[in-house]
This record gives C-alpha cells, sequence and structure tokens, in this order.
C-alpha cells in the first residue's frame, strides 16, 4: 500500500528526578546531601533511509513516545538515560509543524525537517534534561538542602508527514498515455498495466541504466487529468511528486486512441494544471514524448506538436512503449538535458525557523491580569516551582532570590504592583511584600 501523508503525535521522555537523600554511614557525622541526578530523557529522531518507499508503518500507529530517564539514586548514583526513539522514514519526507485540519495547533505551518539523503537524521524532539539531586545545592550556608529538582518534561508535538518522491525525470501525461509502460522498458519497475483509466495507483520508481552518462531516477506520476490541480481524479495526491523532479518527460497519445484531444491539446491541459499547483513546473526543462508511433498517426496534428515544442523549445521524439521503438533515442535525449539541467534547490528549510520561535517561547511572562493582580509564567519559573520545597524557609528564600536574579520582580515594580497585590505563578499565588 502506497502512502505519502499521515498525521501524527510525538513525545521525547521527560527526564528522571533529582534524588534527596543524605549520607548516612557509621562514624561518619553529620553526612552531607548525596541524592543523585536523573537520567535524560529519550529523544525523537527521524531517519531517512532508502529501504522503504512509503508512509504505511504510520498508518494505524499515530502515538510514539519515547522512554523516561530512570530517577536518581543514594550515594550520588545518577539514573540511567533513556534510549532515543528512531523512527525510519522514505527518502524526500517532510515533517511539518501541525495538523492541517487544526489551525491551533497548525498556525504557521513551519517545516521541521526536510529529509533528502539517505541516512539524514533530524531530532525534532528533545528529551527532558534529568533533574538534579540535592547534592548539587549544598552550599556553605545551606549544608542540608531538602529540595531536588524534578525532572524536565519531554517535548510534544503534533505534526504531519508528507512524502515527494525524489527522481531526476518525471513521466507525466494523461491516463492510457503509456507512462507505465514506457517506464517498464526502460527500468526493471513493473507497474500495473491495463487498458482503463487509472491502472496505475501510486506513483512508482525506477533507475534506467544507459551508456550515454550517469544513470538517473524516474518517476511515473499518475492519475493527471483536467481539474486534478483541484482534486478531480487522482492528480491532486500525486502532484507534489512532481515538484522533486529535474525534469519532465511528457508523453502524450499520438495516435489519439484514447480521446479526442490533439497531442498540443492534451499538453497544454497537462501543464495548466501543473501551473495551478505551482507555476514553479512549468520552468522545468520538458521533453516530449510521442507515443504509439508505431501506429497510423495524422501529419498536419504531429507537425503541429512538432512546431509548438520548437517554439518553447523542447524536443520531441517518436516512440513506441509497447515496441520499443524510439526508445533509445529518448534516454540518450533524456541523459543530455539532465547534464545541464539544474538540481533542486527549493527544498523547505523552516527547520532553524521552527526552533527559534521555540525559544522565543521560552522566556518568561510578566503581566498584569487585573488591578491588584499580576501573573508570572514561563518554563524557568515552572522547573524552579518543581524542585523548590516552598513549605522551608530556606527554600522559600532560595525561590525569593531566584525572582530577583531573574528580573522578575523589577518587571512587576514596572507593572506598577504594591504590597498585598496578588501574584499568579501557575497553580500558586502569593501576597507581594518587600
Amino acid at each position: 500500500m502506497f502512502v505519502d501523508n499521515v498525521k501524527l503525535t510525538i513525545e521525547s521522555g521527560a527526564g528522571g528526578h533529582g534524588n534527596i537523600s543524605f549520607r548516612k554511614e557509621k562514624y561518619v557525622p553529620n553526612g552531607g546531601p548525596d541524592g543523585g541526578d536523573g537520567g535524560r530523557g529519550g529523544d525523537i529522531i527521524f531517519e531517512a533511509t532508502t529501504n522503504v518507499n512509503t508512509l504505511v508503518d504510520f498508518r494505524y500507529k499515530k502515538n510514539f513516545r519515547a522512554e523516561t530517564g530512570e530517577n536518581g539514586g543514594t550515594n550520588k548514583c545518577s539514573g540511567k538515560s533513556a534510549k532515543d526513539l528512531i523512527l525510519k522514514v522514505p527518502v524526500g519526507t517532510l515533517i511539518r509543524y501541525g495538523w492541517e485540519t487544526d489551525d491551533q495547533n497548525n498556525p504557521s505551518g513551519l517545516v521541521m525537517a526536510d529529509l533528502k539523503a539517505n541516512g539524514e537524521r533530524r531530532r525534532l524532539a528533545k528529551g527532558g534534561r534529568g533533574g538534579r539531586g540535592n547534592q548539587h545545592f549544598a552550599t556553605p550556608s545551606r549544608q542540608a538542602p531538602k529540595f531536588c529538582e524534578d525532572g524536565k518534561p519531554g517535548k510534544s508535538y503534533k505534526v504531519t508527514l508528507e512524502l515527494k518522491l525524489i527522481a531526476d525525470a518525471g513521466i507525466i501525461g494523461f491516463p492510457n498515455a503509456g507512462k507505465s509502460t514506457l517506464l517498464s522498458r526502460v527500468t526493471r519497475a513493473n507497474p500495473k498495466i491495463a487498458s482503463y483509466q487509472f491502472t496505475t495507483l501510486s506513483p512508482n520508481l525506477g533507475v534506467v541504466r544507459h551508456d550515454f552518462g550517469s544513470d538517473f531516477v524516474l518517476a511515473d506520476i499518475p492519475g493527471l487529468i483536467e481539474g486534478a490541480s483541484s482534486g478531480v481524479g487522482l492528480g491532486f495526491d500525486f502532484l507534489r511528486h512532481i515538484e522533486r523532479t529535474r525534469i519532465l518527460i511528457h508523453v502524450v497519445d499520438a495516435a489519439r486512441l484514447e480521446d479526442d484531444l490533439t497531442p498540443v491539446e492534451a499538453i497544454e491541459k497537462i501543464n495548466a494544471e501543473l501551473e495551478a499547483y505551482n507555476p514553479a513546473l512549468l520552468n522545468r526543462p520538458q521533453i516530449i514524448a510521442a507515443n504509439k508511433c508505431d501506429l497510423p498517426l495524422e501529419d498536419d496534428h504531429m507537425q503541429a506538436l512538432e512546431a509548438y515544442a520548437e517554439k518553447r523549445g523542447w524536443k520531441v521524439y517518436k516512440i513506441s512503449a509497447a515496441t520499443s521503438q524510439g526508445l533509445t533515442e529518448l534516454i540518450r535525449g533524456v541523459s543530455e538535458v539532465l547534464r545541464d539541467a539544474p538540481s533542486i534547490s527549493d527544498f523547505e528549510a523552516d527547520y532553524e525557523t521552527f526552533f527559534e520561535a521555540e525559544r522565543r517561547e521560552e522566556s518568561i511572562t510578566v503581566e498584569k491580569v487585573s488591578d491588584g493582580v499580576f501573573r508570572v509564567e514561563g518554563p524557568g519559573v515552572e522547573r524552579m516551582l518543581g524542585y523548590t520545597n516552598m513549605e522551608d524557609e530556606k527554600g522559600f528564600a532560595f525561590f525569593q532570590r531566584f525572582l530577583y536574579d531573574r528580573g522578575i520582580i523589577s518587571r512587576l515594580e514596572e507593572l506598577g504592583i504594591m504590597e498585598n497585590d496578588t501574584v499568579q505563578i501557575y497553580e500558586l499565588e502569593f501576597d507581594f511584600w518587600k
């Protein structure tokens, strides 16, 4: 089964909690703190591989969660870090943040990863850092800290995986023009071939091996008909695969066996769909393969086709995929065009942009909710609350110093806070006083 679009939820593992413990050994009075650190949570890593060519492995399993790090132990023993969860996807997989059907979770549609090379890896969700044990919080004035850090939670994302096949040349044209037959003749691919429309229900790839230069990858793009860019037929589902081909081989039915369109009309209708989907596709080099030339042809239509192609700088090759007529010349021509064709450089690279935006969200926010009520939020504050014992006088003083050191008190004063006003920090509320 060919699957090229799936929606997943991924979540990295949380870090293990730090430990609160003190040395208890015979003949060692006043043993100090020796709580160990928690282990790191597992990352979510995507790896591109040529061993798979579809996203079918993600069709039914939609949620992936990495393991959690172990908690710290006594005697300064750290917890074990969790293993990373590696998800293997086909080369050409694009991973977007959010789901298209959920605008709240997909505010920008930024690309998190674009895996275009075999073995390429991208860490999308970093595992939570393990919490520090109380051994790290001992000072000359606080020799017996009774608090530690909780492990940092993992990151959770809704993501959309889109597969865009990477090929040197893409075969386009109307159904029954002979695209699959051409692919089967020049490669070892075995697409399903029959005499009715939409025989090919998924893109097919094959490698063309020849004596005219480097071998190249050929893709048969199915289901292109008039209205494909608007969702008619199968074309809307597979138009994305054309975006990553360097040149286009436009197969037309020169014998006009299947419809009443002339070769020129057939080419114009398919190109109109390409333009409606992505205008940049018309800038790709095209080669016209006039198929079924072993049958009687209408001279005026062939002359019109050659004049049409010459005006646009395209070459026309008369072929018969059924009898292999003209295929050697076609492959030689494709190889020559590929030699000078530019590589596809429009791979989307929003990875750093996405995580820069995420890092900005890590900042601490201080705002005035209403008269006499202020709110403080941010991951740093939440982490500090997690490992501070607010019931302990020294722990509470430690938290207050954090608020001063991070400039939170100064920002509250800038907003006009007065004594006895309320400060909300997540589920806790405090009265402000100096």
